[in-house]
C-alpha cells in the first residue's frame, strides 16, 4: 500500500486539472500579449482564470495578479510594498515562525538597515497580541504574519490583527502569507483589511510553479521582476498559461458546493489519526492540537527518542510519505525554527515529524499507517536502547 500524509509540502494534482493543462498546452499556445486571434483566445483564458481564483478570496480580478508560486508571492508583496512605501518609515513586524521565504526576504532587509521586530509565540503556535500591539510604531511600516503555520497548523488571528494594526497605525500595511491556509480556511479579503495576501496552486490539488498575490485597491506596489506590462505592470514575463488554467481549474474544484462537507470530513480523519496514535504509541508528544484553532490536515507528533529522519525513512519502506518539518528545509540540518520558537525541549523537536492528510486519505491508510508505526517505533526503540 502506498500512502502520501505529505500535503502540506505539496498535494497530487486532480485529474481534471491534469486534463485541462494537457489541453492548454496544446491549444493556448500563443502568447497572451500578442494582438492576433489566438493570442487573443489565450488572454481570454487567463482572464476567467484571474475571476475564478479572485472569487475564491472575495476580491476583484483587477486586484489579483500571478507568480510563480507562493515563494515569488510572498517576495513580490514584501519588497514591493516596501519600495513603494519608504516615507512611512523602517521598521517591520513578523513572527518567529513564518515560512523561510519571508525571514530569509526580512534578512536582506535587515541588511539594508531596516529594523525587525520578530514577535515570540507561545507553546501552542499562536501570536501573543498584547505583545503584538505594543510592537506597532509610528515609523512600522510593514507587518507580516502567515495565516496558519505550515509545520503545526496553528492558525493566526489575521483578522483581529488587521484591525489592530489600522487602529494603531493606520499607515502600516499589512501581508499575510495564505499559502498554507488557502483551500481549508474561508477568506474574505473584503473583510479585513489585508493590504498584500499570497497564495499557491500546489497546495490545492493544482500544479507547481503558479501562485498568486492578492493587492488591495490604492495600495502602492513596485514590481521586482521588470521587462514587460503583463500583470498590470507588476509582473513582467510571459504568463504561464498551463500552470494559470491548471491552478483555475483546482480552485473550481475544490471550492464547490461540498467544500465544507469534505473540509469536516479531514478533520475527523484528523481526529481519529490523532487518537490512534496517542492511543497506540507510548513515549510522543503532540506539537499541534485537535481543535478549531488548527489546520484541519496537519498533525506534528514528536517519536520520543527517535529521530525525525529515521522515522520518516523507515515508514518510506513501507509505503508511507511523511515528513520531517517544512519541505523548504527538511533536507538541510538545521533544527525547525518553529519548533524552537514554540519553546520545545531539542528531544521534542529532533524527534518531531509532519503527518498532513488531503482529501485523498482514507481510514484504511490512517490504519495501515497506525500499524506501521507502532511496529517500527518498538522496533527502533529495542535497537537504540541496546
Amino acid at each position: 500500500m502506498e500512502v502520501y500524509l505529505d500535503n502540506a509540502a505539496s498535494t497530487k494534482p486532480y485529474e481534471e486539472v491534469i486534463e485541462v493543462i494537457t489541453s492548454a498546452l496544446r491549444n493556448l499556445y500563443a502568447n497572451p500579449s500578442s494582438l492576433h486571434k489566438k493570442g487573443l483566445e489565450t488572454e481570454k483564458e487567463i482572464r476567467r482564470a484571474r475571476n475564478i481564483i479572485a472569487k475564491s478570496i472575495g476580491c476583484a480580478e483587477k486586484d489579483f495578479i500571478f507568480t510563480s508560486g507562493g515563494t515569488e508571492a510572498n517576495n513580490l508583496a514584501i519588497n514591493g510594498l516596501i519600495n513603494s512605501n519608504k516615507r512611512i518609515g523602517k521598521h517591520i513586524v513578523t513572527t518567529r515562525i513564518e515560512h523561510k521565504s519571508i525571514l530569509s526576504t526580512f534578512d536582506a532587509l535587515k541588511n539594508n538597515g531596516y529594523d525587525i521586530t520578530y514577535l515570540d509565540v507561545d507553546k501552542q503556535g499562536f501570536v501573543c497580541l498584547d505583545q503584538f500591539k505594543k510592537s506597532i510604531r509610528p515609523d512600522t511600516a510593514l507587518v507580516s504574519i502567515m495565516h496558519a503555520n505550515n509545520e503545526v497548523g496553528s492558525i493566526q488571528s489575521v483578522k483581529e490583527i488587521s484591525h489592530l494594526i489600522k487602529k494603531i497605525n493606520p499607515k502600516t500595511l499589512f501581508h499575510v502569507d495564505g499559502v498554507q491556509a488557502y483551500g481549508k480556511i474561508k477568506v474574505n479579503i473584503a473583510k479585513t483589511k489585508i493590504d498584500a495576501y499570497s497564495i499557491s496552486g500546489h497546495k490545492i490539488h493544482g500544479p507547481k510553479g503558479v501562485g498568486g498575490l492578492y493587492i488591495r485597491p490604492g495600495v502602492k506596489i513596485s514590481p521586482i521582476i521588470f521587462g514587460g506590462s503583463q500583470e498590470y505592470n507588476l509582473r513582467a514575463g510571459t504568463e504561464n498559461v498551463p500552470g494559470i488554467i491548471g491552478f483555475s481549474k483546482a480552485v473550481e474544484l475544490i471550492f464547490d458546493k461540498n467544500h465544507v462537507e469534505r473540509l469536516n470530513e479531514i478533520n475527523k480523519l484528523k481526529t481519529y489519526f490523532y487518537n490512534c496514535l496517542d492511543q497506540n504509541i507510548e513515549e510522543i508528544h503532540f506539537n499541534s492540537d485537535d481543535n478549531e484553532n488548527y489546520l484541519p490536515n496537519i498533525i506534528n507528533v514528536s517519536i520520543l527518542g527517535i529521530r525525525s529522519e529515521i522515522m520518516l525513512h523507515s515508514l518510506e519502506q513501507k509505503g508511507i510519505f511523511i515528513s520531517s518539518g517544512s519541505a523548504c528545509t527538511s533536507r538541510k540540518k538545521d533544527i525547525s525554527h518553529v519548533l524552537e520558537a514554540m519553546g520545545l525541549k531539542h528531544e521534542q523537536i529532533d524527534s518531531a515529524i509532519r503527518i498532513s492528510l488531503s482529501q485523498f486519505t482514507t481510514k484504511e491508510e490512517i490504519d495501515y499507517t497506525v500499524e506501521q508505526m507502532k511496529n517500527e517505533v518498538q522496533k527502533l526503540r529495542k535497537i537504540i536502547k541496546r
